[in-house]
Parts: C-alpha cells; structure tokens; sequence
C-alpha cells in the first residue's frame, strides 16, 4: 500500500504524514508543484527523524504518478464522495490519494481515480486536516488488509 498527496500545500502536514508512514510501513508519493521548498525546515521538524525511515517519491504531476502505479487501484479520498472509507473493501496494493489542503483534486484527476470514497464526518463542518484523514485512511486500509505492523510486545 502506498499514499500519495496531490499537491500539498503545507509543510507541516506533509512532514506529519511522511512520519505516519515511517510508523506504519508505507511510502508516500508526492504530486508536485508542492506549496513549499522540499527542503522546508517544518518538514523534518514535524517528521523529526522519522523521515529517514519513510520511502518518499516525488513526481512532477499527476500524470508521471499515475505512470508510476501503473496497474494499482488509485482511491480518492474526497469529501465529494458519496461512500464511506468504512464501507469500502481495500486491497493490500492500492495507492490512497489525498487532495491539496485548500482545493482538493481537478475533476480530471478525480475521474482518473478508479474509487472514491469519503471520511464520514459531521455536516456542520467542512473537512478533516490532511495529516488527520490520512491518519484515519490508512488505518482502516491497512487494518481491513492485515497490514497493520506488529508491535514489538506481540513478538515478548
């Protein structure tokens, strides 16, 4: 399994998330233009030293990524989803998608996607912050795929 972020826009969340893979085993893609310097300080501040055990790729756009997956499921996380992250069968090879903080994904890279699914969420507000759906996303599809790490306590 594999996260991607569709042109992100605040270093702190992708350093968050960049740490939420080193925890849990995943690597993370990133769709540029990215809303900030790679080399961004608030980018290894918030992923501390846990950006060294993260798997980054970086591509150009949207379209060197989707060529990068090739025949892996692209799911969309999206709050213009009608189904649920929680109703949905994952799949151990799928690539979770996140939108950009202030715009989400075009319309042509949502129709690229061959899912789309939503956080549920109470409707008095607008969204989840990146790093947080992330959080949640990955949980569940890895959770639903066995693929959660072990910790070391099962292994005493």
């Amino acid at each position: 399994m594999r996260m991607a972020l569709f042109e992100p826009e605040i270093a702190g969340n992708v350093g968050a998330v960049l740490r939420l893979g080193a925890c849990l085993g995943v690597a993370i893609d990133l769709i540029e233009p990215l809303g900030f310097e790679w080399n961004d300080r608030r980018v290894r501040r918030t992923a501390m030293d846990y950006i060294d055990h993260v798997t980054v790729a970086r591509h150009p756009d949207f379209d060197a990524f989707k060529n990068s997956v090739q025949t892996r499921r692209l799911i969309l996380f999206t709050t213009k989803a009608d189904g649920s992250a929680y109703d949905f069968t994952f799949h151990a090879t799928d690539v979770l998608l996140f939108g950009k903080e202030s715009a989400g994904v075009p319309a042509g890279v949502a129709q690229a996607c061959d899912a789309r699914v939503r956080l549920p969420m109470r409707p008095q507000v607008r969204s989840l912050n990146l790093a947080t759906s992330t959080a949640l996303a990955l949980g569940e599809a890895l959770r639903q795929t066995g693929g959660l790490p072990t910790s070391s306590a099962d292994h005493a």
